[in-house]
């Protein structure tokens, strides 16, 4: 019974605003969350009787989702719905359960379209800030610049930096990916958790260094390669190099924590 509430709750999440639909083969990638939340959880070994159910974490769960059906928030409601799940999984499971902690919750609410519902702050903000890194770059280079707002002139070739190239397309599956590598590389807790709070800049980076290579390929190879296949692929190539940088930072945090007393 509680799956299937689960279930539907979810799909209300999903289907609420359809506005994702644009780009859906881009968000129904991260479905891919849920395929990996199963397969971190086992083994999936169930209580003979379920336990105590934690009402604090269920009425803040609901309540959260509540609020997020108020405000019109897919971050809210995910973020409830993701909390009000671990709490009664925890209560089902056996103790010790992977599933029952709150680690494996991350792919859960990385599983959810609010990147795609909710990003327009996000992308204006990844397009501002990734033209001004920009800039300086092509600054330091010694080029001739000029930038207002989101658009740059480099040695009088236009660049602008428009919501496409915000990332919003993958970043969630940037984060997904993230996500499930801090598993694999970052066992312990506060590990974790430090590298789940460096995926944001580290998207922000791979994201930066789209930008200036659609740059370098304007000017380089012409405009039309810039806006052609170099654009179009771009996206992926900046999931390619999040998930390099991703590994790398994680393989140096992992290093270095295990090197401490």
């Amino acid at each position: 019974m509680g799956v299937a509430f689960a279930v539907l709750s979810a799909g209300f999440v999903w289907l609420r605003d359809l506005a994702w639909w644009d780009e859906s083969a881009d968000s129904l990638s991260v479905l891919a969350g849920v395929l990996l939340y199963v397969w971190f959880a086992r083994p999936w070994q169930w209580r003979p009787e379920a336990g105590l159910l934690p009402l604090g974490r269920v009425g803040l769960g609901l309540g959260l989702f509540l609020v997020g059906s108020v405000v019109d928030s897919t971050v809210l409601l995910a973020l409830g719905w993701c909390l009000a799940w671990q709490a009664w999984i925890a209560s089902e499971l056996v103790e010790g359960a992977p599933a029952a902690g709150l680690r494996l919750v991350a792919l859960l609410f990385c599983a959810f379209p609010w990147v795609a519902l909710g990003g327009q702050q996000i992308g204006w903000w990844f397009r501002y800030s990734g033209a001004a890194a920009t800039e300086y770059f092509f600054l330091l280079l010694g080029f001739a610049v000029e930038r207002q707002g989101t658009f740059l002139l480099v040695q009088g070739q236009a660049l602008a930096v428009d919501p496409a190239c915000a990332g919003l397309n993958v970043l969630q599956a940037m984060l997904l990916a993230g996500v499930a590598l801090a598993h694999l590389q970052l066992p312990p807790p506060r590990r974790f958790w430090v590298g789940l709070a460096a995926l944001v800049p580290l998207a922000w980076l791979a994201n930066t260094a789209r930008i200036i290579t659609l740059g370098v390929a304007g000017l380089t190879f012409g405009a039309d390669t810039a806006r052609g296949w170099f654009h179009h692929w771009g996206g992926w190539m900046v999931l390619c190099f999040m998930f390099v940088l991703t590994y790398g930072c994680f393989a140096a945090l992992g290093r270095f924590r295990a090197r401490r007393p």
